[in-house]
């Protein structure tokens, strides 16, 4: 059979200003199905099984009311379901009709509107037990979204394939169709007034019915918006008018308001929630002295109520005024039930509640006091429930079969189907086994887990490489700690990557949607973590981005990474400022220690000087100038030349005395040869 998975949570609103869920959210965490209270009364609950079977339980009786098979409910699985505006019906006898009939319009008290993967939209009447009308031809993608009119005879729905379509009902075909977004259209709402439409993707979007022209645009959500609902009834014009918003992994549900000035870009309320919203149920506010009361059932199957009086904005996120939790006593311990829905009664002191199972759920009708913060119902689900199974009946026949035959089963290859034997054939096939039992040596030998051969380093890495490939497999199914603590503390990243990739596809997301809960926790682990996240990424890359759906599976995975690289900037920045800091204070720390240096001379180092040095005056004063090397130079070598200049004139004067003395001039005074010149 085949297995049908939804992907986003929805709602719709009914004609007393209660909201209902819609479409199932099933990332990876409990399934959500299609459920919805009747208005007013709360008398029924339709809910969509993984099946695709609409079943409408009675929450007087307890029991199952009806039950519709669609003919195309597993290739075309519900996605969304919702009540019509409640209105006087006539007793109409049950017939077998697949259109609508032109001139006569469908009484819509006891209709459902269900939402289809394929694109249509099915009309079923309670009153007939069976299928009214089919709505076909609207939508090329899945619809995601179905909204009654609270007046005319109109539905309007939207789809994956960014269009909104309105039908009519009297002739069953589309009246208009318009396109409302870039994306998916995951949520709709009509105002009570049935003049404004609100429609959701990535952006909010409020439509002028009667143009169908945008009347304001609202953008404060970073994934998609699952979510819609009109919290009063007021017109616009008044500044009275608020409406609720809630987005896949998201804990806040966001209150608007529509102003006449135009200046409603941002929330004005915020509720805190323990995970996303899945199931909203809402008593409008009629005047500002009138409270808004809200029942919120979040994914992790809790409930939770508000109570607030809408006049303009709070600044901090609202708390719930009381949080509902249902468990029951499995051995000694207390073990929570997922509630499925819930709806506030018309006396204001009392909840219906739904929880358990989508097989066969129970329903409760209980007071709540919201002077307790916390509560814990503590039911015997297990007692309630109706539902028997006869085991001592069973339909599986035992082959007889003899010696010679051998019975082959699907399966692994050696591995028979267990064959009842009588008494006496057990004894004898007990006491051949005996005798003929080999060991464990030769189980060994002959599955070949000896790695002799293969070359030890390259065997054993193969073999450790496979052993943890199963056991990441068999951890994820069973869902055991200690065996994803084990693997997770590998720190070899070509270990990881081989593990990662012998991964068989099917086992991809659920890896995924353990290591974002573990990395959650402490800091250090996230350390571990984050190789066997860029593992998976780099290694299923292709199988990821093949998947229809893999924004919603992997946002929580985008947002709590953005979130913690978003502080890494201002860390960075709040590092630099303290290394100033600390530089500023380390250098006057260090001009302090500068200051009290002793400047006297510890050691004096006198060289001996030889004669030639004593003797000369010019050479070693402490007056010299080491720059006028090049004119010392030049005056060395002026005074050379003098002294070669000499030399020679000397040499002359003795030559010319010699010529003199030869010529007897000798015995000439200096004073007579003055006297003769």
């Amino acid at each position: 059979m085949r297995a049908v998975q939804f992907s986003l949570t929805r709602v719709s609103r009914g004609a007393d200003g209660h909201t209902r869920n819609g479409k199932m959210a099933a990332d990876g965490g409990r399934a959500v199905l299609p459920c919805s209270f009747r208005p007013k009364s709360q008398q029924f609950l339709a809910l969509c099984a993984q099946d695709g079977r609409l079943r409408i339980w009675n929450t007087d009786s307890k029991t199952l009311q009806q039950e519709y098979v669609p003919s195309a409910h597993l290739s075309a699985a519900c996605t969304c379901v919702t009540w019509g505006p409640c209105r006087a019906v006539q007793e109409v006898p049950q017939r077998k009709r697949r259109k609508c009939e032109a001139g006569s319009a469908p009484e819509q008290s006891d209709l459902l509107a269900l939402g289809t993967a394929a694109g249509s939209v099915l009309i079923y009447s309670t009153v007939k037990g069976d299928l009214h009308c089919t709505l076909e031809g609207g939508h090329s993608g899945p619809v995601n979204s179905v909204q009654w009119h609270p007046e005319d005879s109109v539905l309007y729905s939207g789809s994956d394939d960014t269009h909104i379509a309105e039908w009519d009902l009297q002739t069953g075909k589309v009246r208009c169709k318009w396109k409302a977004d870039r994306s998916a259209v995951s949520s709709l709402c009509i105002s009570p007034d049935g003049k404004l439409l609100l429609s959701a993707g990535m952006t909010i979007k409020m439509w002028n019915l009667e143009t169908k022209e945008v009347y304001r645009k609202f953008t404060g959500h970073s994934t998609m918006v699952t979510t819609l609902c009109f919290a009063t009834t007021r017109p616009p014009d008044s500044n009275g008018m608020y409406f609720l918003s809630g987005a896949a992994h998201d804990r806040l549900l966001s209150v608007w308001q529509v102003r006449s000035d135009g200046k409603d870009k941002n929330s004005v309320v915020s509720f805190t929630l323990t995970d996303e919203p899945q199931h909203i149920d809402l008593q409008t506010s009629n005047s500002k002295d009138e409270a808004v009361r809200l029942a919120v059932v979040c994914k992790d199957g809790q409930l939770h109520l508000f109570e607030h009086f809408l006049n303009g904005r709070c600044k901090k996120p609202l708390s719930p005024v009381c949080s509902l939790q249902v468990s029951t006593i499995k051995g000694d311990s207390p073990v929570p039930v997922p509630l499925l829905a819930a709806a506030l009664c018309a006396d204001r002191q009392n909840l219906m509640l739904a929880y358990g199972h989508h097989l066969q759920p129970v329903m409760e009708k209980t007071p709540f006091n919201t002077s307790e913060r916390h509560v814990c119902l503590v039911r015997d689900v297990h007692g309630t429930l109706s539902l028997s199974v006869d085991t001592a009946v069973s339909k599986v026949k035992t082959p007889v079969v003899n010696k010679q035959s051998k019975v082959l089963v699907p399966g692994l290859p050696g591995h028979k189907a267990p064959i009842k034997l009588t008494p006496n054939e057990a004894e004898k096939r007990k006491k051949k086994d005996i005798t003929t039992e080999i060991s464990i040596e030769e189980r060994l030998n002959q599955i070949e887990l000896s790695v002799e051969g293969r070359g030890a380093g390259k065997g054993s890495s193969s073999l450790q490489t496979d052993s943890f490939a199963v056991l990441l497999v068999q951890g994820l199914e069973s869902k055991d700690e200690r065996i994803l603590t084990k693997i997770f503390q590998t720190k070899k990243e070509m270990l990881i990557k081989n593990t990662v990739a012998r991964l068989p596809p099917s086992a991809v997301l659920p890896l995924l949607e353990e290591l974002s809960r573990r990395l959650q926790g402490h800091p250090f682990a996230a350390l571990l973590i984050v190789q066997w996240f860029k593992a998976v990424l780099t290694q299923h890359t292709s199988y990821l981005s093949s998947l229809p759906d893999l924004v919603s599976q992997l946002g929580s995975i985008y947002h709590m990474i953005e979130s913690r690289v978003k502080l890494y900037q201002q860390l960075t920045r709040l590092h630099g400022k303290l290394y100033l800091l600390m530089t500023q204070v380390a250098t006057n720390n260090s001009a302090e220690k500068v200051g009290n240096i002793s400047h006297k001379a510890q050691l004096v180092y006198e060289e001996e000087s030889s004669d030639e040095e004593e003797g000369s005056g010019d050479e070693g004063r402490p007056d010299d100038d080491s720059d006028n090397w090049e004119e010392d130079e030049a005056a060395m070598e002026v005074t050379k030349d003098k002294k070669n200049h000499k030399d020679e004139e000397d040499d002359e004067e003795e030559d010319m005395n010699d010529e003199s003395k030869t010529n007897g001039d000798s015995d000439l005074d200096p004073e007579n040869e003055s006297e003769e010149e």
